[in-house]
């Protein structure tokens, strides 16, 4: 609920007409991080189909942490940005978040059910968002938008949800610690897809960006913007969504990747990256 709100929260105060294109491209780029894992990782010798599924759900959500680093950068470095662009972060964040567990599910009943059986999309995607964490998710968003929640965001969901993500990360690490043997043989896999995703998750969102530049004008610091939340992997969002979403799925994977050396990628490797390929675009 309280990620939820903070997105409706960000939504409404932005411009719908100037966000319309970059949401759309957000959206997209959400949804197609969770597809690019699915058929990638999830190929790979050893690898668990929702193991990459979640992975994917993971870097297709947005870490807030990498946002706020990015912000600062682009104010030193004297690029100017929309200051809605810190929106789009729902956008990618929560359709990435639905995308996987929607995938995951259709996989599962595929796997589990008769496999001459022609498997029903539309129940799978309606049960999915009526789950308890989708649905909290989306409920948020929507009150976000339409109401006016800030002191009660304030004074019970952001301290409340510091004290339930702290107990949600404990429990998550000792599953994690239980099913490590299960990701020692296929570590290296996780850890190269880490590396790299961020990279490649930016530079198509980079591109999408400048497209988007040409046809609206939106600025070459917003495209920098997109593309460092499409490098981010979710540190706080996601978890408790893929956790409550696809159980079958192993933490110690998916929250291996983003936090070891997906996180630390996005913020040393992509910002300066894609601020160094702005300054060159401003002739600087």
């Amino acid at each position: 609920m309280k990620i939820g709100l903070t997105g409706g929260i960000a939504i409404r105060n932005s411009n719908p007409a100037e966000i319309f294109l970059p949401a759309v491209a957000a959206v997209a780029l959400g949804i197609g991080i969770v597809f690019i894992s699915r058929f990638t990782l999830g190929r790979l010798p050893g690898i668990k189909v929702t193991d990459a599924v979640a992975t994917g759900g993971l870097f297709g959500a947005v870490s807030g942490s990498t946002l706020a680093a990015v912000l600062p950068q682009l104010d030193s470095a004297k690029i100017p940005y929309e200051a809605w662009t810190a929106a789009l972060y729902p956008f990618m964040d929560i359709p990435a978040l639905v995308t996987a567990i929607v995938v995951a599910s259709v996989y599962i009943s595929k796997t589990t059910g008769n496999a001459s059986e022609k498997v029903e999309i539309w129940p799978i995607i309606k049960e999915s968002l009526q789950s308890s964490a989708v649905t909290a998710l989306l409920l948020g968003v929507a009150l976000g938008i339409l109401t006016k929640p800030e002191p009660v965001y304030e004074s019970f969901f952001n301290p409340l949800f510091r004290g339930f993500l702290a107990v949600l990360m404990i429990i998550m690490g000792m599953e994690a610690a239980q099913r490590m043997n299960e990701l020692r043989k296929v570590a290296q896999w996780f850890a190269i897809y880490a590396f790299f995703a961020p990279i490649i998750h930016g530079f198509l969102a980079f591109g999408l960006g400048l497209i988007i530049h040409k046809i609206t004008g939106f600025s070459i610091g917003g495209a920098v913007v997109m593309a460092v939340i499409a490098a981010s992997s979710s540190d706080i969002s996601g978890p408790p969504t893929l956790r409550a979403g696809i159980p079958s799925a192993n933490p110690s994977a998916y929250i291996g990747a983003s936090t070891a050396i997906g996180t630390p990628v996005a913020i040393a490797i992509c910002i300066p990256l894609f601020i160094g390929l702005a300054e060159l675009l401003l002739g600087r």
